[in-house]
């Protein structure tokens, strides 16, 4: 039986006593931590495959954990961590300039288009790997959330365990207010609308997520309201209701107005005519977050300004 402080031999089959830092935490997020060098893609395998088990018990990647739970983690190889100086000079000055804020536990940044949150799939580091790079005093830095790789802005990440918990926990309570701000194809004439529509969650046989709407997932909603009107075009923001995969771009694209530049969910032929106009993206920015920094009873907003690319096209489509 193991704890967080001590390093186990991950080639061999262990158990992990769960303690009170990591009460009410998602198996997934314990995992990603506690695997640290494991690809991402590797524990959600032997999560879908059973081979993670809670007081001997079969459980998904959304179980919360409990005081004096058992984990029981398989035989897996743990890849050597990547030196500090395998993360690109440019990149780091990068993320430098994009941090929106900071202090001894909260780290706010935005983040760019094409950039992982995590290493893995390829990818020698993403971004907390770059960023750990950047701090290595932040021992315990950690993404309290995640956004998609093509997508940029506002990402929180903690410095310590309490905060993560206390984000996580608010988080799971909805208290977190999340807006985008997404270019859709087509132009929109109402001004806002609701769209409550669950979200089904599939893996095809290249590994790759596929969401779809299907009255089997799992419940997902979005308030849309237009902040542009473009002759084809309409710029919106997203207020999530919910944190699903893909939620927003599914979403969009089952309106009937896929987002620009959606490669995977979107229209082929508007994307080729928006590549000419510059767009080489998805046009999905995360761009502002709100929440109560912990200890603090008061709601902060972090904001994100569009990347230049995405502002560029906008004042292209006004002409």
């Amino acid at each position: 039986m193991r704890g967080m402080s001590e390093s186990p031999d991950f080639s061999r089959p262990h158990l992990y006593a769960v303690d009170a830092e990591d009460v009410g935490q998602r198996l997934d997020n314990f995992l990603l931590r506690y695997l640290k060098g494991v690809p991402k893609s590797r524990i959600y395998r032997i999560l879908r495959k059973g081979e993670v088990r809670v007081n001997k018990g079969r459980v998904n990647a959304s179980t919360r954990l409990a005081a004096g739970d058992q984990v029981r983690i398989p035989p897996i190889r743990v890849a050597e961590p990547e030196p500090a100086g395998a993360v690109p000079r440019p990149l780091q000055e990068q993320l430098e300039r994009r941090i929106l804020f900071e202090d001894e536990g909260l780290l706010v940044i935005n983040k760019p288009s094409g950039l992982a949150v995590h290493g893995g799939s390829g990818l020698s580091f993403g971004l907390i790997e770059a960023l750990r790079a950047m701090r290595p005093e932040a021992t315990g830095l950690e993404l309290v959330h995640r956004i998609d790789r093509d997508t940029s802005g506002c990402l929180l990440l903690a410095k310590k365990r309490a905060v993560l918990r206390d984000l996580h926990e608010q988080i799971r309570f909805n208290r977190v207010e999340k807006r985008y701000l997404a270019l859709l194809v087509g132009r929109w004439k109402r001004s806002k609308l609701r769209v409550d529509a669950p979200l089904l969650k599939n893996v095809s046989q290249g590994g790759e997520r596929v969401v779809r709407v299907d009255p089997r997932g799992k419940p997902a909603q979005t308030q849309f309201s237009v902040q542009r009107r473009f002759a084809d075009y309409s710029l919106v923001e997203a207020l999530l209701e919910t944190g699903r995969t893909h939620q927003i771009r599914v979403h969009a694209a089952h309106l009937g107005t896929p987002i620009a530049g959606d490669d995977k969910y979107g229209d082929a032929a508007s994307n080729d005519r928006l590549r000419e106009l510059g767009l080489k993206r998805l046009f999905l920015h995360a761009a502002s977050i709100g929440f109560c920094p912990p200890g603090d009873k008061r709601q902060r907003r972090f904001s994100a300004p569009l990347d230049e690319e995405l502002e560029s096209l906008l004042e292209r489509l006004a002409v």
